[in-house]
């Protein structure tokens, strides 16, 4: 904490954002030993809660604190699966091979970053969409896909049930622990204060050396690794894969529900989302297409009366920072009142 004058105090970390991380940290912990006492139901539903956090994440450090919004991150979803069948095909452990996919992923999308950043607004969000199908179709050219027909990780089959959900469960929560620390740190550095820059005032950052198409791009490949890490993981669960269900929209579509709901450019937001994604989900997901009706039904009530969504909210009434990105400007009570 940096002390000023007249009792004016400018901190990073307060007494709750140090609890809070140490509430994740055991919270961590208790996970890690989840497959020892939850049955097989439930370490599946929990092994999906950490793809929507991490997906929900990646994409709000995206258009959330990078300013990029884009309708077709699910290209990278599809490709980190679709990667994954590649390389497992190849003779690659499926684990070994969900990870190269990342990579792989992750590498391709630096040379789409060198035409995609040049667009701006929605030019890049619909941009985004077209290469999410392009791609889509290209994967469909694949004979080991078979069109639409699709194909399955047969190579998972070397392991028995339960220990396969396991290493699924564990891969699931270090990926999501580790993507989510990067991202805090990230967003914490020099870096991270620059892509908040670029994000509110691209003109303005640039007038001050920052190095904005180098900056989005770091923001761009971090996204597509982490959302295809997710997109390897919800293949290893499920282990078919069809391209239409792993290029569809929908998955963007969830995404931007979940950070639009748990409060866009807030870290804690993009967890907050997920989260309760997840619990809709596993309520009202088999009501059909009454469950996505009301999805859109309760995006568009947020982006009416809660427009920073609930982590928002929560923050604006009670200056509540759990894992704080900036600084935080205490006052004197004297100050205050001549706010």
């Amino acid at each position: 904490m940096t002390l000023l004058s007249n009792d004016i105090s400018i901190e990073r970390w307060t007494r709750s954002s140090r609890l809070m991380l140490a509430a994740m940290a055991a919270a961590i912990a208790v996970l890690a030993l989840a497959p020892a006492f939850l049955g097989a139901g439930m370490i599946d539903r929990m092994t999906a809660l950490f793809i929507y956090v991490i997906l929900a994440a990646m994409w709000n450090a995206l258009a959330g604190f990078g300013g990029l919004v884009s309708v077709g991150q699910q290209v990278f979803f599809g490709l980190g699966a679709y990667f994954t069948i590649r390389f497992a095909d190849a003779g690659l452990n499926p684990f070994v091979a969900l990870l190269v996919a990342a990579i792989v992923t992750g590498a391709l999308s630096i040379p789409l970053s060198l035409f995609m950043l040049r667009l701006k607004g929605g030019e890049f969000a619909i941009g985004m969409w077209v290469v999410a199908e392009l791609v889509h179709l290209l994967v469909n050219l694949d004979r080991l896909i078979q069109g639409e027909t699709g194909t399955s990780l047969i190579s998972l089959n070397v392991y028995d049930s339960a220990t396969r959900r396991a290493i699924i469960y564990w891969l699931s929560l270090v990926a999501m622990t580790a993507l989510l620390g990067t991202l805090f740190t990230l967003m914490r550095s020099r870096a991270g204060a620059a892509m908040q820059a670029i994000r509110d005032n691209e003109d303005a950052a640039t007038s001050v050396g920052v190095r904005v198409i180098a900056t989005k791009r770091l923001l761009f490949v971090l996204a597509a690794f982490g959302i295809a890490v997710a997109g390897g993981l919800w293949l290893a669960a499920a282990t078919t894969f069809q391209p239409k269900t792993y290029f569809s929209v929908q998955w963007t579509a969830y995404m931007i529900f979940m950070v639009l709901v748990g409060g866009i450019g807030k870290f804690e937001g993009a967890i907050l989302g997920a989260i309760l994604f997840f619990v809709i989900e596993t309520i009202f997901g088999g009501t059909g297409v009454w469950y996505l009706i009301g999805l859109g039904a309760t995006a568009v009530l947020f982006s009416l009366y809660l427009p920073h969504g609930l982590w928002g909210e929560i923050e604006r009434r009670f200056g509540l920072q759990l894992l704080p990105i900036g600084y935080r400007l205490t006052l004197p009570d004297l100050l205050k009142g001549k706010r």
